[in-house]
C-alpha cells in the first residue's frame, strides 16, 4: 500500500509550485484556548502528550453515570474488572482487526468495552466496535467491500500547483458519511451517557501534537454541527499528510474565527490511550475499582519481514518509510505497555502474524482487504491467543 501511495506522492511533489492557499491559523501563543465552533465550553478534546487536568472529574462523571445505568440495566456491574480497547493505524491493514473483532464476536467471549480508541484505520473501526456486535457487518462492509477508488481520487494537478495533497478524500468522506449517520451519533451518546467513552487521535500539524477527542461528548450535543465534527475527525484521523488534504477545524480564539490544521493520528501517536505520564492510581486512590484490562490491536505486523530491496529510489523511500512507521507503531506499543505496568492494568496485544506474507497490490486492494479480513476473523473464531507483552527483539 505505502508503495502505491509514495508513488502518487512523489509525482506532486517532483514538480510541485511554491504557492499554498492562505488560511486564518492560531497564534502560537493562543493554542491552548481554541474552543471548537458549536461546542464551546464543552470536554470534547485534550491534548495526547500532557496528563488532561480535569481527568479526576471525568472519571467521577463516568462512575456516577455507570452508578445511575446500573439501576435499569442488570448486565452491567460496577465492580468487575472492565476491558477497555485500543486500535491502532495501519491504512488498508485495519482489515485484520475489523475481522478479529467479528471473530471474537462468535465466541462469545467478547467484552462490552469500557473505553475503545482509535487512530487512523482504527478511528474508523472504533465506533462501531464500541457500539458493539451488532456493527459487526459494517466494519465487514468497510473492509471487503471497497477498493482505492472508493477511498481516494488522485489529484496530481492540484499538487503540482500548491495544494495541499495530490489526492482527493472526498471518497472517503463520502463513505464516513454513509457509515456514520445520525442514528449511529445517538447511539454513540447514549452509550456515554451510561459512562463508556470513545476517543480517537488525530495531529494538529501546526502545534506539532497529538489531541485526543471524545467522541461521545460531542456526540451529546446532537447537532448538525456536532454530526459534522465527528465526521470530520475521524476524516483527519486517518489523513496521511501530503497525499490526502489535512482537515481544517473551525474554532474560536481569542473572539475572533479561526482554523487548526489535523491530519493523520499517527503522525504523532498510532495507538493512543491517555498520555503515558499519567498516574491512573493517584485517581484510583482508595481501589475500589479493579485495574481495567487493555487489549491493543494492531494492524500491522511488528516483527521484521525480510524484502529484497531493489537498487530505485521509489522502492528505497517506500522500503524506508515503511520501516520507520514499524519503529514508530513498536515505539507507540512499548509505551502503551509501560503505562500498563506502572498503573496496574492487564496488558493484551494482538498483531497480523508473521506468517500472514500477502502483500496488497495498490494502495487499497479489495482481495488482499478481503484475505486479512477473513485471516483475522479466523484467529478470533478459534480464540485469539492474546500476548502478554509487545514482542521482544
Amino acid at each position: 500500500m505505502l508503495r502505491s501511495l509514495l508513488l502518487v506522492l512523489i509525482a506532486g511533489l517532483t514538480i510541485a509550485g511554491c504557492a499554498a492557499t492562505a488560511r486564518n491559523a492560531i497564534p502560537p501563543r493562543l493554542a491552548d484556548t481554541a474552543e471548537v465552533i458549536g461546542l464551546e465550553r464543552r470536554p470534547i478534546r485534550f491534548w495526547g502528550d500532557t496528563p488532561p487536568k480535569a481527568l479526576a472529574e471525568a472519571t467521577r462523571e463516568m462512575d456516577h453515570q455507570r452508578r445511575i445505568a446500573a439501576k435499569t440495566d442488570p448486565r452491567l456491574s460496577l465492580t468487575a474488572r472492565q476491558s477497555i480497547l485500543v486500535i491502532s493505524g495501519g491504512g488498508s491493514d485495519g482489515a485484520f482487526g475489523a475481522g478479529l473483532l467479528n471473530g471474537w464476536t462468535t465466541t462469545g467471549t467478547r467484552p462490552e468495552f469500557l473505553v475503545v480508541t482509535g487512530v487512523s484505520t482504527g478511528a474508523l473501526i472504533a465506533p462501531f466496535a464500541f457500539l458493539g456486535p451488532q456493527y459487526d457487518k459494517v466494519l465487514k462492509e468497510f473492509y471487503t467491500l471497497y477498493e482505492t477508488k472508493d477511498i481516494l481520487r488522485p489529484t496530481v494537478l492540484a499538487g503540482l500547483f500548491g495544494g495541499s495533497s495530490v489526492a482527493s478524500s472526498e471518497p472517503l468522506a463520502g463513505l464516513i458519511a454513509k457509515y456514520m449517520t445520525r442514528t449511529v451519533m445517538k447511539r454513540i451518546a447514549a452509550e456515554h451517557a451510561r459512562g463508556r467513552r470513545l476517543l480517537v487521535g488525530t495531529t494538529n500539524l501546526d502545534a506539532e501534537r497529538p489531541v485526543i477527542w471524545n467522541i461521545g461528548q460531542i456526540a451529546t450535543a446532537g447537532t448538525d454541527r456536532s454530526l459534522r465534527l465527528i465526521r470530520q475527525v475521524l476524516l483527519a484521523s486517518a489523513s496521511i499528510p501530503g497525499v490526502f488534504p489535512p482537515v481544517m477545524i473551525d474554532v474560536h480564539v481569542g473572539g475572533k474565527k479561526r482554523q487548526e490544521m489535523h491530519v493523520d493520528g499517527g503522525t504523532t501517536e498510532n495507538a493512543i490511550l491517555l498520555p503515558v505520564q499519567t498516574d491512573l492510581k493517584k485517581i484510583n486512590k482508595k481501589g475500589r475499582r479493579p485495574a481495567p484490562e487493555i487489549y491493543v490491536i494492531v494492524n500491522s505486523h511488528l516483527d521484521p519481514q525480510y524484502q529484497s530491496v531493489k537498487p530505485s529510489t521509489l522502492d528505497i523511500a517506500s522500503r524506508s518509510i515503511s520501516t520507520l512507521i514499524k519503529q514508530k507503531t513498536l515505539g507507540d506499543i512499548l509505551k502503551l505497555y509501560d503505562f500498563a505496568k506502572r498503573n496496574g492494568l492487564r496488558y493484551r496485544l494482538a498483531m497480523i502474524p508473521a506468517s500472514y506474507q500477502k502483500r496488497p497490490k495498490e494502495a487499497f486492494d479489495r482481495a488482499y482487504m478481503t484475505a486479512l479480513f477473513e485471516a483475522g476473523q479466523k484467529l478470533g473464531q478459534q480464540g485469539y491467543k492474546w500476548a502478554t507483552e509487545p514482542p521482544v527483539r
